[in-house]
């Protein structure tokens, strides 16, 4: 719910995206240490290897997406925020779409700071990836499934809504 309210007070109570949540949990093997990328993946089991997972056991993959959703965020012009968000923590990302996204991956949902697109990356160009999270928020996702879980909201618009948000 508080998620929702911070849509409403990005965009002044007036709504002109479209978006899609993801919920998923948290491992004792989250490290979020990567400094490119974070990830969701439908996977129940995360290593030590996987530094950019920052959530396992995912209700969604890219392929689960609404079509619409996908045809807007397939714009060189469209805008993308992010919001994570627990019991006891929240963060949020600011990214962008692409026309070159694919889209088409079932299990892992990807978003990078770099351009590079494969079938697994939502969003490119982002301002904060699995390092940049706030350290509170990795801890509690390491403590595991039972005592943190995420929720994912995608948001995505083609035009600036406010200068505030220019990114």
């Amino acid at each position: 719910m508080a998620v929702q309210k911070d849509i409403e007070n990005l965009f002044g109570g007036f709504y002109a995206g479209v978006c899609e949540e993801v919920c998923a949990y948290g491992h004792e093997n989250v490290l979020s240490g990567h400094k490119i990328t974070f990830e969701v993946t439908k996977d129940e089991y995360l290593t030590k290897k996987g530094d950019c997972i920052i959530g396992v056991n995912a209700d969604k993959g890219l392929a689960d997406f609404s079509e619409n959703f996908k045809d807007t965020l397939k714009h060189a012009d469209t805008f993308v925020k992010i919001f994570i968000a627990g019991a006891q923590f929240r963060e949020e990302v600011n990214a962008r779409g692409s026309k070159n996204l694919i889209l088409t991956n079932e299990n892992d949902i990807v978003v990078r700071k770099s351009k590079f697109i494969d079938d697994r990356t939502i969003a490119i160009m982002a301002d904060k990836a699995a390092a940049d999270l706030d350290r509170e928020m990795v801890k509690m996702l390491a403590k595991g499934k039972e005592k943190a879980a995420i929720i994912l909201k995608f948001v995505v618009w083609q035009e600036q809504i406010n200068e505030k948000y220019k990114f």
